[in-house]
């Protein structure tokens, strides 16, 4: 069989584990298909960090479903998500593949609309699941785990300088929620300090990658080896660059360099997988599977990142995990979001057979935690535990969010 013929087969399968669990979700809904109807779908912008923006979907049944699109900034995606929802009232709303792939884009608010459809489609699995009693996991194809890990954002105050990073790493270990999974990126210097730095380039000065080979070694020293350490960058490197600070990684071990190179595929991913001694991970840009499919068949990354709120929700991440497991590729999330984007992709994750862990700014016991009605921590140990609640087992409390909306927003009740 000729390389590309087998390309386009392997491909064509992706939808096989897909199609499996998508055919027992028909057989559970088809008690409830066409009784109840989409009545409404509605916004609320909660404020922190961030700008939040929760969906709801309502139905005739009086049972409604919750979840969250993209946030900052909040307004384009809550006019896209209004833009939308005249054409989803007096739907179906078990119908989730249909609603999604016929009502994902409109001219001119492409990026918009599909962060808009997202978040939709998140909430009508949240609804399905009310309807049909089970956890949205059941309905994803069950669970490979009762338990998701999370990686947060802590990063020493001073690489250069053991003490500073001594002190980091006691606190890190000392955190209550025991998230043992850090992210941090590469620290730079300025034009005042180095000679070859210049700031317009995408390149790493000799005395940056110096200076990072030494920081990180000193956070690695100080964190020892039970906690795991991801180095994070925004897209901004050239080639070299990134092969460059792979390279410097070797020692210490994280478990991915994530975004070094700009967002768009190119050969240029394939040549740093290829070079580099650590895994490559990146993802969180893409929008729909078609947008990770020429990573995985060219072998241009290590581990696949989507953020839900921009892939698709949950169906169609699901599509690009199942593409991934063909390659033997392990997923993750990227997860900037509310307590609310949090516990929607932990209910994804434990449906997916290959995973790492979920990033999260949140579950360390602030107000942000409390959105969420909860007995008990949302994090121990450094995972979220999920339940056998209905859809994704979440109640907003309703005083906690009334006390930080955005200016002008009510309570949706």
């Amino acid at each position: 069989m000729k390389l590309q013929s087998r390309r386009s087969f392997l491909t064509s399968l992706a939808g096989i584990s897909t199609a499996t669990w998508f055919a027992t979700y028909a057989r559970l809904s088809a008690a409830e298909s066409g009784k109840v109807k989409i009545t409404d779908i509605k916004t609320m912008l909660l404020n922190g960090p961030r700008t939040y923006t929760l969906v709801k979907v309502e139905t005739d049944a009086g049972i409604f479903g919750i979840a969250e699109a993209y946030g900052s900034p909040g307004l384009g995606i809550v006019d896209a998500i209004h833009g939308v929802k005249e054409l989803l009232i007096g739907k179906d709303p078990l119908q989730i593949d249909r609603l999604y792939t016929g009502y994902r884009y409109t001219d001119g608010s492409a990026h918009h609309q599909q962060r808009a459809m997202s978040g939709i489609e998140m909430a009508l699995w949240d609804l399905a699941g009310k309807l049909l009693n089970v956890p949205t996991s059941t309905l994803l194809g069950g669970r490979f785990r009762d338990r998701v890990r999370l990686y947060d954002h802590a990063h020493p105050s001073d690489f250069l300088d053991k003490k500073a990073c001594r002190d980091w790493a006691d606190e890190v270990m000392e955190n209550p929620n025991g998230i043992n999974c850090h992210k941090f990126g590469p620290f730079r210097t300025s034009p005042e300090e180095d000679f070859g730095k210049d700031p317009s380039n995408r390149l790493l000065s000799s005395k940056e990658l110096r200076n990072l080979r030494k920081g990180f070694e000193n956070a690695r020293e100080a964190l020892g080896w039970d906690h795991d350490i991801m180095i994070g960058c925004h897209w901004e490197f050239d080639l070299r660059s990134a092969i460059d600070l792979a390279e410097l990684l070797a020692d210490i071990k994280p478990l991915w360099l994530e975004d070094p190179l700009p967002v768009p595929y190119s050969e240029s991913w394939k040549r740093l997988t290829e070079s580099s001694p650590v895994p490559i991970c990146t993802g969180e840009n893409w929008m729909r599977r078609s947008e990770a499919l020429p990573f995985v068949i060219n072998s241009a990354i290590d581990i696949l990142h989507p953020d839900l709120r921009n892939s698709g929700g949950f169906l169609e991440s699901k599509r690009m995990a199942d593409l991934a497991d063909l390659y033997f590729l392990p997923m993750a999330n990227h997860n900037t979001g509310s307590i609310v984007n949090g516990m929607a992709s932990v209910q994804w994750a434990s449906s997916i057979r290959d995973y790492l862990a979920c990033e999260t700014v949140f579950f360390n016991g602030g107000w942000m935690d409390d959105v969420i009605v909860h007995n008990e921590p949302l994090s121990k140990n450094g995972f979220v535990e999920l339940t056998d609640k209905p859809g994704l087992g979440i109640e907003l409390d309703p005083d906690v969010v009334k006390a930080h909306l955005v200016p002008g927003e009510t309570w949706w009740g």
